[in-house]
């Protein structure tokens, strides 16, 4: 029976694990074997591991894989994909081959504009506030001067602060909205160091203020947040090539396809249930190299599905059309991405990721990822509006069900020959396993 604990997080991790698999597991030492196995043999690695977060216990584990072949503007990429899911890597491999030889990727950063936000509440006359914020404001950006100091010796720092009424929403709710560049830092620290420091000057310097009245001088700072809705840090990523050269088979010509194709573009931008999955998928190219890159694929997630919400209805992320026998598609996606500072700095195969993409830029961070995303759109929906999705993911899932059953190589092999003209289904799988056997 599970039960409480107190000073948990004051034990080393030997006392912590053997207190986890004495509660929560019938076989103690069975739950511990697991746990070390993950364990790295070279102790300053896991001490650094260890390290990253609170109360670890082990380390869990994905696949790190490369897809190549990508040329993005000219120049040629392997691409590093963290993920567990079947068949995202050989799609993106398969995609980045296809777009190798009609030209490649294409990309442009529109901006890289980042945002925080002072909450506040303020019960007065909202004239007053307007004066007391326009007399302020240089104050507001000299006083974090220390704090932008090192940014703005790079290029970056405050772009600009403005007051915004929300009362309509809330009872005497306004909003100090920073804009900020923070280069190749995803900048969270910075942002958030910045808005705590206005929020001060904000505050205190209200007292003085001779138009307020001593109710209005009572500033009441809820809190000092960035925003990881980075509408306008955004960049685009595209293809384009003649319809005729996207004939792949003899089963559907470059036309047919194209049409086809945009149709399932056009279902994604007016129908949310299909624009979720859609985007999903694009999704799993993002975040794998978001991922392999040691960003924050959660603050990814939710500017991307916040930003494809923007119209007041769930769409797609990507676009296409074919105009004068031209076939284009693209992507206009909002990614705030950091090369420097957190775990790009620390994790060794993080390290070892963006070394392989030319140790780049956080704009060519950017770039790289949006191609990842329509990459993977393309792949999808090529399966799609063709073969199904199901023939090739299922063929890429029948590895996970044969380790599922301890296949062994040799039953492996077998297996995987026999359903090279055959439909994978799990059912069908499991069926195949048990007759090999039976007849061994």
């Amino acid at each position: 029976m599970s039960k409480s604990i107190a000073g948990f997080s004051k034990l080393s991790k030997s006392k912590k694990i053997d207190w986890i698999v004495e509660t929560y597991f019938t076989n103690a030492q069975s739950a511990k074997s697991i746990l070390k196995q993950y364990w790295n043999s070279n102790e300053k690695l896991q001490q650094l591991h260890d390290e990253f977060i609170e109360n670890t216990i082990t380390n869990y584990y994905l696949p790190l894989g490369v897809a190549p072949n990508f040329l993005i503007n000219g120049k040629l990429y392997t691409i590093p994909m963290a993920i567990e899911e079947s068949s995202v890597v050989a799609a993106a491999s398969k995609a980045a081959k296809f777009w190798l030889e009609r030209g490649g990727f294409k990309t442009t950063v529109i901006s890289t504009t980042k945002i925080g936000q002072v909450h506040f509440i303020y019960k007065g006359d909202f004239k007053r506030l307007t004066q007391y914020f326009n007399s302020i404001k240089p104050k507001l950006i000299d006083d974090a001067k220390p704090i932008t100091a090192n940014m703005e010796k790079r290029g970056g720092g405050i772009i600009d602060i403005e007051l915004r009424d929300k009362t309509k929403d809330i009872n005497g709710y306004y909003q100090l909205h920073a804009s900020f560049e923070t280069l190749d830092a995803m900048g969270a620290n910075f942002i958030n160091s910045c808005l705590e420091q206005f929020a001060k000057t904000f505050k205190n310097e209200a007292q003085s203020f001779n138009l307020f009245s001593d109710e209005e001088k009572q500033i009441d700072i809820v809190m000092s947040i960035l925003s990881n809705y980075v509408p306008d840090c955004l960049v685009r990523a595209e293809v384009s090539c003649h319809v005729n050269d996207l004939t792949e088979n003899k089963a559907i010509t470059g036309k047919a396809f194209a049409e086809k194709f945009v149709q399932a573009v056009n279902i994604a931008e007016i129908e949310p249930y299909r624009a979720v999955t859609h985007n999903k998928g694009i999704m799993n190219g993002i975040d794998a190299v978001v991922l392999a890159t040691g960003n924050d694929f959660r603050a990814i997630e939710a500017c991307v599905h916040a930003y494809a919400s923007r119209n007041g209805k769930y769409s797609s992320l990507t676009h296409a059309k074919i105009e004068d026998d031209t076939f284009k598609f693209w992507i206009e996606v909002p990614l705030a991405l950091g090369t420097v500072g957190g775990l790009t700095s620390l994790h060794p195969l993080v390290k070892l990721a963006l070394e392989l993409l030319h140790k780049p830029s956080a704009k060519e961070l950017m770039q790289i990822i949006a191609v990842a995303g329509l990459a993977q759109n393309f792949a999808a929906l090529r399966s799609l509006t063709t073969t199904g999705i199901q023939q090739g993911h299922m063929k890429m899932h029948l590895m996970n069900i044969l380790n599922q059953f301890k296949a062994t190589d040799v039953e492996k092999q077998t297996i995987t020959e026999h359903f090279k003209n055959n439909t994978v289904t799990h059912s069908a799988v499991v069926e195949a396993i048990q007759n090999l056997r039976s007849k061994n």
